[in-house]
């Protein structure tokens, strides 16, 4: 399938989406409101629609540095599925979730009963520094938004599902957060989501290196609890862009790299007492 086809199933759907809202406010003929339903079920099926896109298999997958520091749990993982979270839309096809436990012994918890909410400072991720994967120029920085409480409780969840319905008709800024986008050359862009307020140390037009500090994990937009969503794509628009594959270079004992993609509940291929990867 041509690659201009996958650019424009999100923006094609949320528009089928607005034109259904907009048919039952105003009189249509029905040929017309039977058109943008069609329109609407094919791209919410080509949005969901299990598999890779344009760019599958692991050998065209890049390969680029952790965005963090220390012991990471995977959340989400294309290790497990494709797309990674159930859906192709803003580019995340292969996007991952890091969620950081400092602790071997603490594994993710993921949805609690209680409490209900806690404040974002109660996680141990919450102003942990987000790191440059690979050299590369700042296309966008959006910090602006504020770190909300948590919703990773069965409350939590319910309410994150209504949040994030309004999130969705709002742009998909108010669902990345605070979010950075790096150019990372020959068609590859890296996003940083959900990013802590006011802690973004770079801006638009900046050149960067590997490992270097970007901004602080935090809980903005469509999040459950403080956490890193991270995702490689082909254009700096999330609303147009297609996922791209990839895998982290991580460091052994004695200097030795490796690369992979952890599995969710895995930490971030980082071998025990290692705790820092891949950092030059």
């Amino acid at each position: 399938m041509p690659r201009w086809l996958f650019r424009i199933r999100t923006p094609v759907t949320l528009a089928a989406a607005l034109a259904l809202v907009a048919t039952s406010l105003i009189g249509v003929p029905g040929w017309a409101t039977t058109a943008v339903v069609a329109v609407f079920l094919a791209g919410v099926v080509s949005l969901y629609l299990p598999g890779a896109g344009p760019d599958a298999g692991a050998g065209q997958a890049a390969e680029v540095l952790p965005p963090v520091r220390g012991r990471w749990l995977a959340a989400n993982s294309p290790a497990d599925r494709v797309p990674s979270h159930g859906v192709h839309a803003y580019g995340q096809t292969y996007a991952i979730d890091l969620v950081y436990r400092p602790d071997p012994a603490a594994a993710w918890a993921g949805i609690v009963r209680w409490p209900p909410a806690r404040r974002p400072g109660a996680f141990p991720g919450f102003g942990q520094p987000v790191l440059a994967p690979a050299d590369g120029v700042v296309v966008r920085v959006s910090d602006w938004q504020r770190d909300h409480w948590s919703r990773n409780s069965v409350l939590g969840v319910l309410y994150l599902l209504v949040e994030g319905t309004l999130r969705e008709l709002t742009g998909p800024g108010r669902i990345l957060g605070n979010h950075i986008v790096l150019d990372l050359g020959n068609g590859v862009y890296a996003a940083f989501a959900h990013l802590r307020r006011r802690s973004a140390l770079v801006g638009a037009g900046q050149r960067v290196t590997a490992g270097m500090q970007l901004a602080e994990c935090g809980n903005s937009g469509n999040s459950s609890e403080p956490h890193l969503h991270f995702q490689l794509m082909d254009h700096p628009s999330v609303l147009l862009a297609v996922g791209l594959p990839f895998r982290f270079r991580c460091a052994r004992a004695g200097g030795q790299q490796r690369s992979g993609m952890p599995s969710k509940g895995q930490p971030l291929a980082v071998p025990p007492g290692d705790d820092d990867p891949g950092r030059p």
